[in-house]
């Protein structure tokens, strides 16, 4: 079974691929929202941000992104090791949230109503076969 690496354009456009086939817009709750997640400390020492841009429940743009990063409604920051166990669905993001292991910028009050929706897009997630 082929392994795509973690935040890879190949990891990204399996992502892409399996959010769209498996999220219908009535599991997304039609969230017209846009987050930036931002890797601090990969493993390369590199600073990384994954972008999600969510139109009425439909996965818009997922990408990854280095150097000036767009704008979103939410900005969540985070070491890359926090946000690879939410990718595998060993930690909940509400919980690393609330534990500060991740930093909100944006609504907090939406981001926690939108967290279900959040955890079953990591759930996805963790069906890749991915080397971390």
């Amino acid at each position: 079974m082929e392994r795509f690496r973690y935040l890879s354009q190949e990891w990204i456009e399996e992502a892409a691929k399996r959010l769209r086939a498996e999220l219908t817009p009535e599991k997304m709750k039609h969230v017209t929202s846009s987050m930036l997640t931002v890797y601090k400390s990969c493993p390369d020492g590199q600073e990384r941000a994954l972008y999600y841009k969510f139109t009425d429940g439909v996965i818009a743009e997922l990408s990854i992104r280095e150097g000036e990063l767009p704008e979103a409604e939410f900005r969540i920051i985070g070491d890359y090791e926090t946000f690879a166990k939410i990718s595998r669905a060993e930690l909940g993001s509400r919980a690393a949230l609330m534990s500060g292991k991740l930093i909100l910028k944006g609504n907090m009050v939406k981001a926690l109503s939108l967290a279900s929706v959040v955890d079953r897009l990591n759930k996805v997630l963790a069906t890749i076969p991915t080397e971390y």
